[in-house]
């Protein structure tokens, strides 16, 4: 086994491997930092470059590329609040907090170096153990995948927030909405409405997009803040290098993750989508003084990011030898080994061995590089950080619908984006974690076919009795007991602050620790309305096909219950504290900025009404025009430098690169023809 880690190191080495390994760390880095593209549009678009390549070569581009999009998607949660990719959803609780504290650059010095430390760790840690790889992963069949996306369930709907129950009903609602479609079962269409669009589940792209990016950049336009709330000259402690002494201080909290991440990886359709969230939760239970955990808890940093470049050595292990893709860029990566003729299987353990160590240390390499390089450029993008709100918006708004287009090229998809962003928006100010949804939509279609199989093979509930299945119910009710423990902690702590401004700030910022009832109550009841609905729809269907969503709409009921009457007395308290409906109300609209909120959902409307007749390529230009002027009070010459640029952006990557699909607008069906015949059509349709 020396002699082929040895072989597989010195094949990554040699040219043109090795040149392509470089250009794929270029791509990747690109791909994970703009929200909605990630590592999957880059191996669809590397993929057929690769016909006629040589394996290791071939390997080198596509898995330079796809293992460090979990490194720089750190920019995006970190700066924006936006999960990246999957991997970094976990990352957004601490690293979005640090950079409201002018503390961008430390986050990013943890992140990526623990992100480098990791991926080598891990391909470590692969290595040692390929021996044992095969029993562990025979220990997991359909019963234990299903309860082990229980589990993460658990910790992100009991970590995300200062309401369990909250929490849990956010998560209960994400597998509902992941019902939404055809069911695993049977081919009988689920809660769609009578509409096409929605027959195949829901886009995950526009959903997180509109969630989490939608809210963040409406804050930044509403109050015209730079991302930072300090000043550039105030803030302490936010360097780089202070992020990468982080790292060794906290070494062996970035051991035990890069481990965590390494082993869960190997887990077919769940390592990636929870192993953030199980290094979160691990390193919130094992630490001494949990109460920093949410505001800006570098800690909150390095555990997620440790354990996510470390899932990418783990997840190539089922895909190899046995052929079982973990993910849809592991099915991809399953399709470039079929191309190169290689057959996975034992022979990739054994014979090909050195072709396995490789792609490994391809991993290796790429996150060193990927690490040193963002290190350097980081620098400049936090920076960012300090710039005028209304600079950030637009051009962050065009690269989220575009992404959000890239899902589906539906107009649905912009509906759902924009739709899913005042939910955002209302969770948000209302005290409802977001996390949870965007984890349930990712696991709730893989544990409801791990369900299925479960019942079926086992003739109902016996396989509640196996092994490991216990093991991790145990583990979930630990979490569930630790986590509520230490919320009721955080509480005591919170009131003995009352008194603090400061305090109830962070507490206001952090992800569901908002507290708004009269806000809150609203959507509480519309919570409540349709999970009773979704229950009584679903007892109309087959039993195969109305399980699931009866899973998630029962227990959603009973929370959302409990919530209500939360919710009512709270709200009650503020009517009599306010002396009155209207001015409690008033006071509650006046918190959450409903009022520009509202305008700005309009100017969105407004661009996605326009759309249609204009076409996308003028739209998002005409809408960084007209909120520069007009809301920004830019001059003329600003706004339209700004719009030329994002219309650049629209022609030069996502049209000519990426080829886009665009939507058939009503200026296409006449402006070519008056077109000469020398200005090429592209660059207006």
């Amino acid at each position: 086994m020396f002699e082929a880690l040895l072989e597989g190191l010195f094949a990554v080495f040699q040219w043109p491997a090795i040149g392509f390994l470089l250009l794929g760390v270029l791509l990747g880095i690109w791909l994970g930092a703009v929200p909605g593209l990630g590592g999957i549009i880059g191996l669809v678009l590397l993929l057929p470059f690769t016909f006629g390549m040589d394996t290791i070569p071939a390997f080198a581009l596509l898995l330079g590329m796809f293992a460090v999009t979990s490194t720089s998607d750190t920019i995006a949660s970190v700066m924006l609040g936006i999960p990246g990719t999957a991997a970094s959803q976990a990352t957004i609780l601490d690293g979005y907090p640090l950079a409201q504290q002018g503390k961008a650059a430390r986050a990013f010095g943890a992140a990526f170096t623990v992100s480098a430390f990791g991926g080598v760790f891990g391909a470590i840690i692969l290595a040692v153990s390929l021996p044992l790889i095969l029993p562990i992963i025979k220990s997991f069949a359909s019963p234990e995948l299903f309860v082990l996306g229980m589990l993460g369930l658990a910790m992100v709907g009991s970590l995300s927030g200062g309401s369990i129950l909250k929490g849990l009903t956010v998560a209960a609602l994400g597998i509902l909405l992941s019902t939404v479609g055809y069911g695993e079962a049977e081919s009988i269409p689920r809660f769609h409405f009578e509409t096409d669009y929605l027959l195949d589940n829901l886009p995950l792209i526009p959903v997180v997009l509109g969630l989490f990016a939608i809210p963040e950049l409406m804050e930044l336009a509403i109050r015209n803040v730079s991302i930072s709330r300090v000043p550039k000259d105030q803030t302490e402690g936010g360097g780089m290098l202070e992020g990468v002494k982080d790292v060794f201080r906290h070494w062996w909290l970035a051991l035990r993750c890069a481990a965590i991440g390494t082993y869960v990886g190997m887990l077919p359709g769940l390592g990636a989508a929870i192993v953030d969230w199980v290094a979160y939760g691990h390193a919130v239970q094992s630490a001494k003084d949990k109460s920093k955990f949410g505001f800006g808890d570098i800690r909150g940093v390095i555990a997620p990011e440790a354990a996510n470049n470390a899932t990418r050595g783990g997840s190539l292990i089922p895909t190899v030898a046995f052929g079982i893709p973990g993910s849809l860029g592991t099915a991809i990566l399953l399709g470039a080994l079929l191309i190169q003729g290689l057959k996975p299987g034992p022979d990739m353990l054994t014979t090909e061995l050195h072709i396995t160590f490789s792609m490994v240390w391809t991993i290796v390499i790429a996150n060193i590089v990927a690490a040193g390089l963002l290190m350097v450029w980081s620098k400049q993008v936090a920076k960012i950080a300090f710039l005028p709100g209304h600079l950030i918006v637009p051009g962050v708004i065009l690269f989220v619908f575009l992404g959000a287009w890239l899902g589906g090229a539906a107009i649905g998809d912009w509906i759902s984006c924009l739709a899913f962003g005042i939910i955002g928006y209302v969770m948000k100010r209302g005290g409802w974690p977001r996390p949870p949804l965007i984890l349930a939509l990712i696991l709730g279609n893989i544990m409801e076919n791990a369900f299925q199989i479960s019942m079926g093979a086992h003739g109902g509930f016996g396989w509640l009795s196996r092994p490991v299945v216990l093991i991790v119910i145990a583990l979930i009710a630990l979490t569930i007991l630790l986590s509520a423990r230490g919320i009721t902690k955080n509480k005591a702590a919170q009131k003995a602050d009352a008194d603090d401004p400061a305090s109830a700030v962070r507490q206001e910022a952090s992800e569901g620790g908002a507290r708004n009832p009269l806000l809150s109550l609203p959507f509480t009841i519309i919570l409540f309305v349709l999970f009773t609905w979704a229950g009584l729809q679903a007892f109309a269907w087959p039993e195969s096909v109305r399980e699931f969503p009866l899973m998630s709409a029962v227990p959603g009921a009973v929370m959302v219950f409990f919530v209500l009457i939360s919710d009512s007395r709270q709200a009650y308290a503020e009517i009599g504290k306010h002396g009155g409906l209207s001015p409690a109300l008033a006071a509650a609209f006046d918190k959450a900025l409903l009022n520009k909120a509202s305008m700005f959902f309009g100017y969105l409307l407004v661009m996605i009404l326009v759309m249609p007749f204009i076409g996308q390529k003028f739209a998002l230009p005409l809408f960084i025009l007209v909120y520069l002027i007009r809301w920004g009070g830019y001059n003329w010459r600003i706004a339209g430098g700004y719009a030329f640029g994002g219309w650049l952006m629209i022609v030069g990557f996502y049209d000519r690169i990426l080829d886009m699909l665009w939507y058939p607008s009503w200026l296409d069906s006449w402006l070519p023809e008056l077109l000469p015949s020398w200005l090429p059509r592209w660059f207006f349709v």
